[in-house]
């Protein structure tokens, strides 16, 4: 099976931060998305059930990607926002900050 350029996980965010986060995510900051966009991420989705929220985008190099996200002052500000939120950390300098599904099947 040929794969997609797709990376996608999941996160629980606590429940009473539930309000809080899909507010930040409601209007999120226009420099952070400028630099997901400079990083090469596109088609990026969010999806929610209960606290359980699925994340997916698309990027032709995701290690460049969590590089360039790593040293953005802007993305390290918002990040330490929503990993106080999250069972977990969105902290793109740890070694695994981010669990990556396998990807089983795709239809081009």
């Amino acid at each position: 099976m040929e794969a997609s350029r797709k990376f996608a996980w999941t996160w629980k965010v606590k429940m009473d931060c539930l309000d809080a986060y899909i507010a930040l995510h409601a209007d999120p900051w226009p420099e952070m998305m400028a630099e997901h966009s400079r990083a090469g991420i596109r088609n990026y989705s969010i999806f929610q059930e209960g606290n359980l929220f699925f994340y997916c985008f698309e990027c032709d190099d995701v290690d460049k990607a969590f590089a360039i996200i790593a040293e953005s002052e802007v993305c390290n500000r918002w990040n330490a926002l929503t990993s106080r939120m999250v069972e977990g950390s969105f902290d793109m300098r740890e070694a695994e900050p981010i669990r990556p599904m396998r990807e089983v099947f795709y239809l081009k």
